[in-house]
This record gives C-alpha cells, structure tokens and sequence, in this order.
C-alpha cells in the first residue's frame, strides 16, 4: 500500500458552480490532525467557509453566547466612557474659562445623546436602562401605583387579580396578613412571570417589577387590577399605572445653553461616568466567569467522556451526507503522512 504525502489538504468550498469555487487551505477549516495528534499548537486562519462543528461549540452554545454579549456590552460601555471623559473635559474647561457654550458643545451632548439612545441595540440586548447586564435580553424596570409593601401587608385576605394585555388573561394573587415581604414578592412573581414580568425585592425593600425592554410599552398601557375591596376596589379590573424606573443615565435633558445649565451637566456627566464605569467593572466579572466556564469545559475535553463526545460526534457528522460529513473526514485525515503510517503499522 503506498500513501501519498501531502502537507497541507486543499478543500473546494462551494459555491453557486464550479468555477466559483475556491480553494482553501485546510487548516483554516480547523484540519489540523497531524498537529493534534503530536499537540502542536495550531491557530486556524479565518475564513468565510462554514466552519467545523466541533470541539467547545458542540458543548457550550450558550457559553459562547455569554461571552459574545460580555464583549459587545465592553465595547458599547467603553466607548461610551471615553465620550463621558471628553465632555467632562470640554465642560470643566468652559466653567473654569467662563465661556459660553457654542455649536460644538451642544453637537458634543447631542453625540451622546444619540450614541446612549442606542444602548440596547449597540450592547446586543445585554444592558437595561439600570445598566444591569445579562445576555438574557435586556429589561425595563418598574413599579405600580398602589403595590407598594406597606398597603400590601395590612388588610385582611383578598384575592387580587390582575390582567396584563386585556383579554381574558387574568392571574389572581391571594394576599393575607402575616406574609412576609419575600412571600408577597413571591406570590406576585408566580402569577405575572406567564405574562412575561417578574417581580422581586429591590434594594430598598420593596417591589419591583421588569419586563423585556420591547413589551414595556404594552405591559404599561394594558396593565389592570381587580381587588376584593381591601386593598384594592372591587367591580371590573381598572387600569393601573406603571412607571419605568429612571434611567441611570439620561443625557436627553442635559443643557449646556448657560452657565448653570453647564454646571448641572457636568455634574451629571461625572456621575454617570463613574455607574457607567462600575457597569464596566460588573461586565468584566461576568466575562471572567465565563472564562472560568471555559477553562473546565476544556479540561473535560481532555478527559475520557469528553473524548468520547468528540468521537461520538464524528461519528454523527460523517453519517450525514454534505459537506459537513466532508469537513469532519477531511478534519481527521489533515496531516496524516506516509511516515507516521509507516511508524503506526511497524508497531503490529
């Protein structure tokens, strides 16, 4: 039997014909077995070819995911830091100058402005309007007129059913005395988390409400309670009012037009550099437990289950016809030359 040696294989990606195909090299599409198997280190090329399934991303889409919003977050925060730290110095230099403020102060801000407005969309969905992060979507924060703890706790048993949406989609909530506080914020959870609200205890000990930032508005228009006449009057469910919690930062009402307006601005400009620097702090945890997350995924791969998942994985990839069954053989055969056959088949 004579193998021929080859060093790096050639793969044709396809295309809408033939002649559109192109050639590329193998160990951008991650066919690195010679160098696997003698743990060589090798960093694949990008490349616009589908790429392997393999390896992490077989095991840990959602790590992954993680890790992408942490990062998109950075990078929204941090370039949001470094405007905040040039308008704190054009600010500071117009008060201690005592200039008024021109067209390019105002364009400045009004950067911003438009720079913050995009926050959810430039973050991925990862950061609310309370700068909290979680790659579960960004959310509104709220509270309801009436639901604060204190008018919760006293009054005798009432059934409190509320309706998020209109319809016939009503969720009832039985308040009695001697519930604690955590046992209201419960109850209120479990009814409202189906209508996509949850609800807890905030810092300051009472009830707080979010939603998904794209319901917000629905949820605040069509929100409705029916009580038992306790807390709450009886008859049909009336309307309730919802009120977003304020913006940690809110540069659409800062004024520059003045010396006071200019004052105030900079001292909102400082505070919302230094919360816009603690979401930064908070972001790089996250981003560290995430990378701890990655350090065990990879030392189960080198354990014998994670071997058999990748092997079971092979397995599974070469049964299916296409060009993903391609890659997986072509990943396993990259590099093999007649020399380590030789060296394998001297060993029977």
């Amino acid at each position: 039997m004579q193998i021929t040696s080859t060093t790096t294989p050639q793969v044709l990606v396809p295309g809408t014909n033939a002649g559109n195909a192109t050639a590329v090299d193998g160990t951008s599409l991650g066919l690195n077995g010679e160098n696997a198997a003698t743990a060589t280190p090798v960093t694949p090329t990008p490349t616009s070819a589908a790429p392997l399934r393999r390896g992490l991303s077989n095991w840990d889409q959602p790590l992954q995911n993680d890790i992408s919003g942490a990062q998109q977050a950075l990078d929204f925060l941090e370039q949001s830091a470094a405007q905040l730290r040039n308008l704190k110095t054009d600010l500071s230099a117009r008060l201690a100058n005592r200039q008024r403020a021109d067209g390019a102060l105002e364009a400045r801000v009004r950067q911003f402005s438009n720079s913050w407005r995009n926050r959810s969309s430039a973050s991925g969905g990862t950061l609310d309007a309370q700068l909290k992060f979680s790659t579960s979507g960004s959310n509104t924060s709220f509270t309801i007129r009436g639901f604060n703890l204190a008018n919760l706790r006293n009054g005798g048993r009432e059934v409190v059913a509320l309706s998020v949406g209109g319809g016939q989609n009503v969720r009832s909530v039985v308040l009695e005395p001697g519930l604690s506080d955590e046992q209201i914020a419960a109850r209120f959870d479990e009814a409202l988390a189906p209508a996509g609200i949850r609800v807890r205890l905030n810092d300051d000990g009472q009830l707080e409400f979010s939603t998904a930032e794209g319901q917000w508005a629905n949820v605040r228009d069509t929100i409705s309670v029916q009580g038992g006449g306790i807390r709450f009057p009886t008859g049909q469910l009336n309307r309730v009012k919802a009120e977003a919690l304020p913006a940690e930062v809110d540069p659409d009402h800062w004024q520059v037009t003045d010396f006071e307006g200019i004052r105030t601005t900079l001292a909102q400009v400082v505070q919302s550099l230094s919360k816009v620097e603690q979401a930064i702090a908070s972001v790089h945890q996250a981003l560290a437990r995430a990378s701890a997350r990655v350090q065990s995924a990879v030392a189960a791969a080198a354990s014998s289950s994670g071997m058999e998942q990748m092997a079971q994985n092979f397995v599974t990839n070469t049964k299916q016809p296409g060009y993903q069954s391609l890659l997986s053989i072509m990943a396993a055969l990259a590099g093999i030359s007649r020399e380590r056959v030789r060296s394998l088949l001297s060993l029977r």
